[in-house]
Formats: structure tokens, sequence, C-alpha cells
């Protein structure tokens, strides 16, 4: 079972730099996509279902903004979107899918980029989605966690650990909270098969076009898995030669019948 996530920062603009085309090479059996910025109704997705994808989507209240949705070969036993939580629930930020015993949560973390408010929203969004996985562990202990977490964890996750010490992203909180993620036994799928390569990122700034081309990123796309996973896992990866956003793909392969 090979599953990839993928902010692609807005969806119609992927495609017009050829995401279904991708898509259409079998890049994995679930694809978990992040700030969709759209609507099904606003997208073509006859082409992506013509290439034997079921599609699940929920979006954000607003147009253009935020948005989840999970494209996979593989038919699920349940789909539920949402965590329950109004703020997060309106800017369609959570949808999730059994797969027999197994349930995969595709999340988009907020950012706090644009602001005190926003920031400390983040920090209630991390709270509440840590409280409600841990709620779920409880009858479905067999979770895939994918998404976009919007923090890079250690100073290996980051092209400029030093400066950017005080940015959103890599503040000591938001590392302290990914922290206690991994001690409560979500783990971190790239990093358990790769725990010393440097340079893997994952989302590039582009304000500045050479930072890509000079690799001077963040890794804040994760695919975590709980610990009755973690030894299912096969393949991780990160894939930055797929450029339709300012993110890349990243993937796990897990050994695991459905």
């Amino acid at each position: 079972m090979k599953i990839i996530s993928y902010n692609v920062n807005g969806l119609r603009a992927a495609i017009n730099k050829g995401f279904i085309d991708w898509l259409a090479t079998h890049p994995a059996d679930v694809v978990c996509l992040q700030e969709t910025k759209a609507h099904k109704e606003n997208v073509n997705f006859a082409a992506i279902e013509s290439l034997g994808y079921q599609t699940y989507w929920y979006s954000a209240q607003k147009k253009g903004y935020s948005g989840v949705a999970i494209f996979t070969k593989i038919a699920p036993t349940a789909v539920k979107t949402g965590s329950g939580h109004a703020m997060s629930d309106a800017e369609g930020r959570v949808i999730q899918a059994d797969f027999g015993d197994i349930t995969l949560v595709n999340a988009y973390f907020p950012s706090g980029t644009s602001g005190p408010e926003r920031q400390q929203y983040k920090y209630q969004w991390l709270d509440e989605f840590f409280d409600y996985l841990q709620d779920l562990r409880k009858t479905r202990p067999q979770l895939i966690i994918t998404g976009d977490y919007n923090i890079a964890h250690a100073e290996i996750d980051i092209h400029d650990p030093k400066g950017n010490k005080n940015s959103s992203g890599f503040l000591p909180e938001e590392r302290a909270w990914m922290d206690k993620w991994v001690a409560a036994g979500y783990v971190d799928t790239f990093r358990k098969l790769h725990p010393q390569l440097t340079g893997a990122y994952s989302w590039w700034s582009q304000r500045f076009p050479s930072v890509r081309l000079q690799n001077k990123g963040w890794r804040i796309d994760y695919i975590s898995v709980t610990q009755p996973l973690s030894q299912n896992i096969r393949e991780a990866g990160i894939l930055p030669e797929v450029k339709h956003s300012d993110h890349c793909p990243v993937y796990v392969v897990l050994d695991t019948r459905i």
C-alpha cells in the first residue's frame, strides 16, 4: 500500500502544471491532498476519477481557501469529514478514511505566518487535533496521519535553523508539540528509515525562485503511523522532482493487507 501526501497549493493551479498527467503515472494507491483551495464541482474531477481513483473532498466554506481531499484506488470501508471542532471544520482541515482495520487521517495543519492571531489558533488546533486522535486511537489503534503539519521538527529538518529560530513553523512551542507527538507513539515514517539524512525538504519559499534550486527548504510534510503499524514500513521518501506546488509529495509504502 503506497500512500502519498501532497500540499498542492491550489489544485486547479496544480492541474494547469500537469498534476493529472502525473497522477496518470500511478504514483500511489492513495493520494492525500492538502490546500486544495477548491470544491469538487469546480475541478475536473471526472479526469481524475477516469484514472481509477475514488475521490473524497472536504473543502473550506470560504472559497479558494484551505481544503483537503483523498484520491484512492482502494475502496474505503468508511469516510468521515471533520474533527468536530467548528473553526477547523469550517476551514476544511481534516478528512478520515477507514480501510478495514486501518484508519487514514489526512490533515492540513494551520499556518501561523499571517500574524499572532493565527499563530494562537495554530496552538489551539494542535491541542484539539492531538486530543481528537488520542480519542480515536481507543477504537482505531492502527492510524496513518498524512498532511502538511506546518512544523519543521528538528534542526535537521530545516536549511537554516539559526536564522529561523523565531519563525512560525520552527518556534520552540511548535517543536515541543512535535516532541509530544512522537513521545505519544506517532512514528515519523521518513525519520524511522532515514534518521540522519540531511537536505531532505518538502517545502521551499516562493518569495525567491532560487531557493528551491539551492534546496533551501523545510521538511513540514509528514506521514506518521501509530506504533502497531511502525513495523510495516517498507519505504518512505520525498519526491522533490515533482513540481506542481511550492511543496512536493512525500510518500510511504506499508506492507499491509487491506
